[in-house]
């Protein structure tokens, strides 16, 4: 029997990031992943696939929208091959998964492939082509989570899907029924709307992107809206039937009235739910919570001491890069380290187009717990690269502390947020004040320079170019 000083369990993001950490502080480690590829649902059909149509479509949409403007003349009709693209966006999955397993050999970590099941706290049964048993002194559960559904809803696979399918239809749909306003819907669906197809949402809370602020929320839906998407919010859906090549969705509106969707697909996207399936983790003493997510202390140290859990399958965002974050966070301690994450700085982004993205408090957080705050926001249509690019919508919006100046949170939507958000994480990790921001320079034209427009209105009420 092989024996470990780290064994993990599951490859995504904080599984294989977290068996790299160990690796590198000198433990002897294995990672099991169930799958025949590393990498998760990020890198297999979440994350990196999405963002790979998002790519696509993009470009797609440029051509005939927006190409003419930039004085690009294309000869005969623009064309959506979409075998070919899905064929891309499985080749950067590829390519992807492969460096994942290029790097375990380089830091010399066992994979074993198959599923990961407690005999006890310090054995592992791995079930697949070949059945083994390792042992580890410790083990880190990061079994991530799986697309949730409604329990009256019947998933498919062929016209009620979720994003997995979402991600290699066959063929573009006529009309693409939304159910959840929430990131992975929100992208999904305008992938497929900038293809051609009719998308309507419907999402059971009153706004879109709930969990974000609500000015974010209002923005992309005005932005949505203008893409001729057709939005419903504070719609309960109560039942999702197939009829041959249709999909029926009722719902009551926040009148009670029901109302009736038609559509050739329904993506279901009302979020996700830990995944523990198969895990055995009585067996370990490893306790679970009502929610199924796998119960652990602030040292991310579950009820059994010798193992730890990271990711999607404990509290908190599903977010990959929280999962990484977690996943050297208990690499370093088990190496006897002192880390340290701040949850409240981990940011969170939508891939839409404009992008979303925000880090810290929202407004509506900081009038709950009566913190006295100043807001500043600078339009991206004041810029000018924004209107070199044509990308005009949005805005970024800084809040701070009204006696101390120091950011709170800070919400963008518009191009590259997703990137520029990380200035904003950067600042607020060393406390920055909003006029500390203010007094930096920024590249011109860039758009970051919203940011230090957004903190000069945060500070002085005005900024320089509106």
């Amino acid at each position: 029997m092989n024996t470990y000083d780290v064994a993990v369990i599951g490859s995504g993001p904080g599984g294989y990031v977290a068996a790299i950490r160990c690796a590198q502080l000198g433990m002897k480690t294995a990672i099991i992943e169930k799958y025949s590829t590393l990498g998760g649902t990020c890198l297999n059909v979440g994350c990196i696939p999405s963002k790979a149509l998002l790519d696509s479509s993009h470009h797609y949409e440029d051509a005939v929208k927006h190409f003419e403007e930039h004085g690009i003349e294309v000869p005969g009709e623009v064309k959506v091959n979409l075998e070919k693209m899905i064929a891309r966006k499985q080749g950067v999955v590829d390519q992807t998964t492969k460096g994942i397993e290029f790097l375990m050999d380089k830091n010399k970590i066992d994979v074993y492939h198959g599923v990961g099941s407690f005999k006890d706290a310090t054995h592992i049964n791995i079930s697949g082509e070949n059945d083994t048993e390792i042992e580890a002194k410790h083990t880190i559960i990061a079994t991530g989570s799986k697309p949730a559904t409604l329990p009256f809803i019947e998933i498919d696979k062929e016209r009620i899907i979720t994003s997995t399918e979402a991600l290699k239809l066959k063929e573009i749909p006529k009309h693409m029924l939304v159910i959840g306003g929430g990131v992975i819907g929100l992208e999904l669906g305008q992938v497929y709307r900038r293809l051609g197809s009719e998308v309507t949402v419907i999402e059971y809370m009153d706004r879109i992107i709930p969990g974000m602020d609500g000015a974010l929320s209002r923005e992309l839906n005005k932005v949505f809206k203008k893409a001729k998407f057709k939005m419903n919010v504070s719609h309960k859906v109560k039942s999702v039937e197939r009829k041959g090549d249709t999909v029926v969705v009722k719902a009551d509106n926040k009148k009670g009235e029901e109302v009736t969707f038609e559509g050739d697909y329904c993506l279901v996207s009302v979020g996700r739910r830990p995944y523990t399936d198969g895990l055995n983790a009585e067996a370990a003493g490893v306790k679970l919570n009502e929610r199924g997510q796998v119960e652990v202390n602030d040292h991310l140290q579950t009820s059994a001491p010798n193992i730890y859990a990271i990711g999607d399958v404990i509290k908190g965002a599903m977010l990959a890069h929280k999962a990484e974050e977690e996943g050297v966070f208990v690499a370093e301690t088990l190496a006897g380290q002192k880390p340290h994450i701040d949850y409240n700085l981990i940011p969170g982004v939508v891939y839409t187009w404009p992008e979303v993205a925000a880090v810290g408090k929202t407004e509506e957080e900081l009038k709950e717990a009566g913190v006295a705050y100043r807001s500043g926001q600078f339009p991206m249509r004041a810029l000018g690269r924004a209107r070199a690019s044509m990308d005009i919508d949005g805005f970024v919006k800084i809040l701070a502390d009204a006696n101390t100046d120091e950011v709170l949170g800070v919400h963008m939507i518009g191009a590259r947020v997703a990137d520029l958000i990380a200035e904003a994480v950067t600042a607020m990790e060393f406390r920055a004040s909003a006029e500390d921001i203010s007094r930096m320079s920024h590249a011109h034209p860039t758009y970051a320079e919203a940011v230090k427009e957004a903190a000069l209105a945060a500070t002085d009420d005005i900024a320089l170019h509106v």
